[in-house]
């Protein structure tokens, strides 16, 4: 997968996600390394009714635009928090 068509797909999704999330959540991109990207999410959502869930809906909507993707670690801060994303091939 070339860097090009990745970065197009990567807006895709954040935009896709941040029309239907936002102000709740909202998801930014941070870096892409090597064979993944970090994506933070910040906003008010709620923390004890499906918290991680935000995260799975992301990865599914890159699934959708034919990126595999699985989380691989997440930090979390203080008004969200940042999740690395592993590209599968």
């Amino acid at each position: 997968m070339s860097e090009h068509f990745l970065v197009q797909k990567l807006k895709e999704t954040i935009s896709e996600y941040n029309k239907y999330r936002t102000p709740e959540v909202t998801a930014r991109l941070i870096s892409i390394e090597n064979k993944g990207l970090r994506i933070e999410f910040t906003g008010h959502f709620c923390h004890t009714c499906g918290f991680y869930d935000y995260f799975d809906d992301f990865r599914f909507l890159l699934e959708e635009l034919n990126v595999k993707a699985k989380i691989t670690e997440i930090e979390e801060i203080d008004e969200g928090a940042v999740v690395t994303f592993t590209l599968e091939s």
